[in-house]
């Protein structure tokens, strides 16, 4: 049996929830789940207002070597997010716009890859929204098979075809599908919390007081004085 398959079918989450996660954003998304989920921060947006939130369409390309991109197209759907790694480091630039241009013409949500992409300045003017670990015009071949639609780890996090990904300004951050609606109920919770927070403190509140935080730091030995002589 081969090593390397492409899986035609996965479970997605539901669109409602991931249109919540999306809209609370990755860093409550992320707070909201137990401070879980994140990729590393070397995965950045090609440009700054890029923002997004779909499905995982997950893929292994070899290093150098892009063919399984072209493959998980035919599977991807509208909606999705596509989330590629690689089996051995690569900052080669993977993608470009025409292979945007056909995500685009499917669908898809976005990419978030660990590797380079190239054709910025044309993926930036297309307002397709990537996140990637380098930009990079070095090219690849079409030469070493992959798998796509398995498990995976990009940039420290685990993910599941058909896990939740959020990605904005703040970085990337993983929902598993079978959680989604429980961070989606807990993201809209916070965003309600912080709301209440936020007109607290635009009259002039200290979250010090609202938040019982004074308490902690006298728990923590923490005292407060008029004078230090130390400062004279």
């Amino acid at each position: 049996m081969s090593l390397y398959k492409v899986v035609r079918n996965i479970h997605r989450a539901d669109p409602e929830h991931v249109k919540i996660l999306g809209e609370a954003g990755v860093a409550t998304v992320h707070e909201a789940q137990g401070r879980t989920g994140l990729m590393r921060p070397y995965m950045r947006p090609i440009f700054p207002t890029a923002k997004t939130a779909g499905s995982a369409v997950t893929v292994v390309c070899a290093p150098c070597d892009n063919i399984m991109i072209h493959a998980a197209i035919e599977v991807i759907k509208p909606g999705d997010v596509l989330v590629v790694t690689v089996s051995s480091e690569s900052t080669d630039g993977y993608f470009g716009e025409l292979i945007c241009t056909s995500l685009i013409a499917h669908g898809v949500n976005g990419l978030v890859i660990e590797t380079g992409v190239r054709d910025v300045a044309d993926l930036t003017a297309l307002k397709f929204p990537v996140w990637s670990r380098a930009i990079h015009s070095q090219g690849t071949v079409k030469d070493t098979p992959g798998s796509v639609n398995i498990p995976i780890v990009c940039a420290g996090a685990f993910i599941k075809p058909g896990d939740v990904i959020v990605a904005d300004i703040d970085g990337v951050c993983v929902v598993p599908r079978v959680n989604a609606a429980a961070v989606a109920k807990a993201s809209q919770d916070r965003v309600a919390k912080e709301e209440i927070s936020r007109a607290k403190l635009k009259a002039g509140e200290l979250s010090l007081d609202f938040n019982n935080l004074r308490a902690k730091l006298v728990e923590l030995g923490v005292v407060w004085v008029d004078h230090d002589p130390a400062n004279d």
